[in-house]
């Protein structure tokens, strides 16, 4: 059994935004997932992990086949699913993915070392907030899908890295509905979340040094693009 997350976990990233016969008819008609990827999502549902959901998939599908970036960075492993996704869809790239969970990390390891044929993944142990800094190099393209409320705590070393033209995706930034509501609605366990995702959106939305877009997709996608060398958040 899975102990890292439990019933009791966040469950607002499992509550889409979008009318549910409308997420429904996503999950079913779009190219459904194959092979491993298949028994790792099929895995990841039973045991209560938390991966992109089906919509999301095909959404990364077309944005790794369109876009081809050569360096990704992920914040947020967990079994290594994205990873391995973005990998596929994206065969000349090199992805390095961070994440702090032990239980993760062991998961990770196995897949990556049954599934990533190309060697293409570097797997960097430990917190972001740690190990952000000692990641060399440039990206351009980024997925954070990590802890909500760090997101804006991670942003200013993400741009660091990223090249001008680079794309940052950040995933659950919805939170059920819940980032729509005054403070005072939002339960007491959910508000440091909800005020680092505030805080996420006053930085991006309407900056001049970024372009911007909320995609209503699962519980919601941020994606900013880096559009000067130097970014005033």
């Amino acid at each position: 059994m899975v102990k890292s997350y439990s019933k009791t976990a966040n469950h607002n990233m499992r509550r889409p935004v979008v009318k549910e016969d409308v997420v429904r008819y996503m999950r079913n008609q779009q190219k459904p997932n194959e092979g491993y990827l298949a028994e790792l999502a099929d895995f990841a549902h039973r045991e209560n992990i938390p991966i992109i959901q089906h919509e999301v998939v095909a959404y990364f599908r077309f944005l790794m086949q369109t876009l081809q970036p050569k360096n990704i960075l992920e914040i947020g492993t967990a079994i290594g699913f994205s990873t391995l996704l973005m990998a596929e869809n994206a065969p000349g790239a090199k992805i390095t993915t961070l994440d702090r969970n032990p239980e993760m990390i062991a998961f990770a390891k196995d897949n990556f070392a049954k599934y990533d044929t190309r060697h293409q993944i570097t797997l960097v142990e430990g917190d972001a907030v740690d190990t952000l800094s000692s990641i060399e190099g440039e990206f351009d393209f980024v997925f954070m899908d990590s802890a909500k409320s760090k997101y804006i705590v991670f942003l200013p070393e993400v741009l660091e890295h990223l090249k001008v033209g680079g794309v940052v995706v950040f995933d659950d930034v919805f939170q059920g509905g819940d980032i729509v509501k005054p403070i005072e609605e939002v339960r007491r366990g959910q508000r440091t979340i909800y005020r680092g995702l505030q805080r996420l959106f006053d930085a991006t939305l309407d900056n001049p040094d970024l372009t911007a877009t909320l995609v209503p997709l699962s519980d919601g996608l941020l994606m900013i693009r880096k559009n000067a060398e130097d970014v005033t958040l």
